[in-house]
């Protein structure tokens, strides 16, 4: 497959300062692309930025607010030149059965997951539609394919995005904008602590995602799912009849990764979610 040269171009990625976000961060700098990490944590951004090193800058961001998302856009744009690729990865993931579920972490994860992604997806093809070009990755997880018990609110986000993203590659057909859906497994960051181990799936690195992320923008492909032996099993699940489907959940243990999760372990991560 022929790849094509990513060097010079300008990528601003979300949630950029930690996990996947900072992994991607560092294999775009690698591949000469200049970089851009946006972050809530804007001091967390900056830190991860000098690691980089280079041209990568780090700056403040809040996804919830189409605002400051645009904001921090023109700031890119400003230090870096004209916008080549929108990494939409920022994300947050609440735990517990969905009729316990804190309304406040349920619209955190709408906010996020979601409505983030649709706002700097938007303000991203504002300026790609100009100049005809650009390519936007949004980060969807492996639980927008198949629902995951425990972590309802997530795994609509997450199949919200799966569609949108697919709806949206249909509108830009015959443009010189793509688009791109990465569909990560379990990945060893803050988010899955806690969590009940499965037999279904390997714990990959973020560094995984991030290379599968690089060579997604080089050969232009629609969807990538990581690890790649998770691709058919979801594929098929998500297409199976509702009962084989869940029967195969369940003998793989698939409903209680979530459900089971230790929540003293996931405090941490949750307290600075919520801010």
């Amino acid at each position: 497959m022929i790849e094509r040269d990513v060097s010079g171009q300008v990528v601003a990625i979300t949630g950029g300062a930690r996990g996947i976000g900072r992994a991607t961060a560092h294999a775009c700098a690698r591949a000469g692309m200049r970089v851009a990490i946006g972050d809530l944590d804007v001091a967390l951004s900056e830190t991860a930025a000098r690691e980089i090193g280079g041209e990568a800058v780090g700056l403040a961001v809040d996804v919830r607010e189409r605002e400051l998302f645009a904001a921090f856009l023109a700031q890119v744009e400003e230090r870096l030149g004209p916008l080549d690729v929108l990494v939409n990865n920022a994300g947050v993931l609440f735990l517990g059965p969905f009729a316990r579920e804190d309304p406040a972490h349920t619209r955190a994860m709408l906010e996020v997951n979601l409505a983030g992604v649709m706002s700097g997806t938007q303000l991203a093809l504002e300026r790609f539609q100009r100049r005809g070009h650009g390519h936007i990755v949004n980060v969807a997880s492996s639980a927008g394919l198949v629902g995951v018990a425990g972590g309802a609110t997530y795994a609509a986000t997450k199949h919200a995005v799966v569609g949108f993203t697919r709806a949206l590659r249909g509108e830009l057909r015959g443009s010189a904008i793509g688009t791109t859906i990465v569909i990560p497994g379990i990945v060893r960051t803050e988010m899955i602590g806690g969590f009940r181990a499965s037999p279904a799936t390997r714990i990959i690195e973020p560094a995984s995602v991030a290379d599968a992320i690089l060579r997604a923008l080089r050969q232009e492909r629609a969807e990538v799912i990581i690890p790649v032996e998770l691709g058919l099993p979801a594929r098929l699940v998500a297409g199976l009849p509702p009962r084989l489907a869940d029967a195969i959940r369940r003998a793989l243990g698939v409903d209680r990764v979530m459900m089971d999760a230790d929540h003293a372990a996931r405090s941490r991560y949750e307290e600075r979610a919520e801010v």
